[in-house]
């Protein structure tokens, strides 16, 4: 059934329920429903969604055979500065779990969030370039609805892309590598069950720094009706800013980039745990969210759709 005629059926049973006198919030709530479940599906059955997802998984694949033949000879590795994600490489060859710290905080700069950007820029132009986005707003739920529903599915996107990097990072670290007690950064040990509950808590963290990208790849999909030119603009503001970040002169505004903290979770394998870096993180993305998830609703909201 095409995206038109979903639309068109929901809206036939949304009516008899009226008819009958259905509760018009019930109707709303279950048209909401269906929606996500069918941008769920389109999302994550497109070709361009399974090819982002299969790279993210081939990076922790592709970390951990090099850190396998070049330790084949008996050799360590040398790691990065104390808490930032290359350090955890050197523990690799120790135990397993840590090629899932190691491939998060690889991915993160740039393959999670450019796949995101895709993602979210292209789920509003993307639909008004192929013209389904007028189909989609005769249903009852109006524009609000569908712009949530669209953000909900980009921050599933999210976590599911940060899942499939974790689980990759998992499941080749305990083939090529042992497993066992973890070493945290304070130089404390803990054993292997808080260490995965640790990593599953690393990788929630990492899903939501990527909340303010999504939200500004949101916005901009608002502003074009070129799918392929709203993804170009998400990711090129994003290397954009993650450039500015790196450049010292620019020390005084780069805490208020959304990618400033991002390393941030390395914080999680200290004991005790540092809460300050991390919050500032979160409290950062919400505002992201905040201004930029405002600001689509604001363009959407006078979006001419018959253009």
């Amino acid at each position: 059934m095409s995206r038109a005629e979903a639309v068109g059926v929901g809206g036939e049973h949304d009516e008899q329920r009226l008819r009958s006198g259905g509760d018009v919030r019930e109707v709303r709530r279950i048209w909401t429903l269906g929606l996500f479940r069918s941008e769920l599906g389109i999302t994550f059955r497109r070709w361009r969604t399974l090819a982002l997802l299969g790279v993210l998984a081939a990076v922790p694949i592709l970390v951990g055979i090099a850190v396998k033949i070049e330790t084949s000879d008996g050799s360590t590795l040398g790691g990065g500065g104390e808490g930032g994600g290359p350090a955890f490489i050197a523990q690799i060859t120790n135990n397993g779990l840590f090629l899932v710290f190691t491939a998060l905080a690889a991915t993160l700069p740039f393959f999670l969030p450019m796949a995101v950007g895709v993602v979210a820029g292209d789920s509003i132009a993307g639909e008004s370039s192929s013209g389904t986005l007028r189909y989609l707003l005769v249903a009852p739920a109006g524009r609000t609805r569908l712009l949530l529903v669209k953000y909900a599915t980009t921050m599933t996107f999210c976590l599911v892309a940060t899942l499939v990097v974790a689980l990759s990072a998992l499941a080749v670290g305990a083939l090529l590598f042992p497993l066992g007690e973890v070493t945290t950064i304070s130089g404390t040990r803990i054993g292997f069950g808080e260490g995965l509950l640790r990593a599953l808590l690393i990788a929630l963290v990492v899903a939501a720094s990527l909340i303010g990208v999504a939200a500004l790849g949101l916005f901009v999909s608002t502003l074009t009706s070129s799918g392929i030119a709203a993804m170009a603009t998400t990711v090129g503001l994003l290397i954009t800013i993650q450039i500015l970040d790196q450049i010292p002169q620019l020390h005084a505004i780069q805490p208020y980039f959304f990618s400033h903290y991002w390393l941030s979770f390395a914080d999680l394998m200290r004991e005790p745990v540092y809460w300050d870096e991390l919050g500032r993180n979160l409290g950062l993305q919400g505002l992201y969210a905040a201004v930029f998830g405002s600001a689509a609703w604001a363009r959407f909201g006078a979006k001419d759709i018959t253009a």
